[in-house]
């Protein structure tokens, strides 16, 4: 995805959350610092081929493994890499702002997974403390404010939404999606905000993607995108 087609999406977002630009734009810059000397990987150099399953880490996801296991790639949005794993399940990609699980993120790219690490306006201290100890030679640096390359756009708010967004850049052919419960009524309120917009997001990556996506099914039609309008 180009920047300047983002740009729209992520300024409504900002709107909708009251959030600062400048809040992104410094981590961006945190994670470009401590990266960029240090050959991180490219979004063309990640290979995300066939059916992915794209894992969210909803309750849902434990008994929706099967599909996974399916699946020609496994990527995991944050804690999703955690239950694939402890199933068997092998994950080709980990996308994290590093919120819950970072530990799982340093394990992975020490074993040559790759680990798409996202810098936003409230996970600086995150960034400095653990991307140090990660090997960022399995690193793909990421944001939502303008890149800085080494660090990307590919696209995305939540770690969810990212990971198909990052999927879709990587050479995805159909993408599904176990563990994704939109409906969870045991998330806050906040929660519940941005699982409205990933499922804004995945609406519009399913028109640019020409493919209907099963996870949106029976909302589809309620989705509406005013960056586009």
């Amino acid at each position: 995805m180009l920047h300047r087609e983002w740009q729209p999406a992520y300024e409504a977002i900002l709107t909708a959350f009251g959030y600062d630009a400048a809040g992104d734009v410094a981590a961006r810059d945190v994670l470009f610092g401590l990266v960029t000397d240090a050959a991180p990987l490219k979004s063309d150099s990640i290979d995300l081929p066939g059916t992915v399953a794209v894992c969210g880490g909803g309750p849902s996801l434990a008994a929706d493994l099967d599909r996974a296991r399916r699946a020609d790639t496994v990527v995991a949005a944050s804690t999703a890499a955690d239950v694939c794993r402890d199933a068997g399940v092998a994950v080709d990609c980990m996308v994290t702002d590093l919120d819950k699980n970072p530990e799982t993120a340093v394990e992975l790219a020490a074993a040559g997974t790759p680990v798409a690490v996202h810098a936003h306006g409230d996970n600086v201290d995150l960034i400095e403390a653990y991307v140090p100890a990660i090997d960022v030679g399995s690193v793909l640096p990421t944001t939502q404010a303008a890149p800085r390359p080494p660090v990307v756009n590919p696209g995305g708010f939540t770690d969810g939404d990212r990971a198909a967004f990052l999927a879709d850049a990587c050479g995805a052919d159909r993408l599904v999606f176990p563990g994704w419960d939109f409906d969870d009524t045991a998330v806050s309120a906040a929660k519940a905000e941005k699982l409205r917009w990933a499922a804004r997001l995945l609406r519009w990556l399913e028109l640019r993607r020409n493919e209907e996506f099963g996870v949106l099914d029976g909302r589809r039609g309620d989705i509406r995108l005013p960056w586009l309008a």
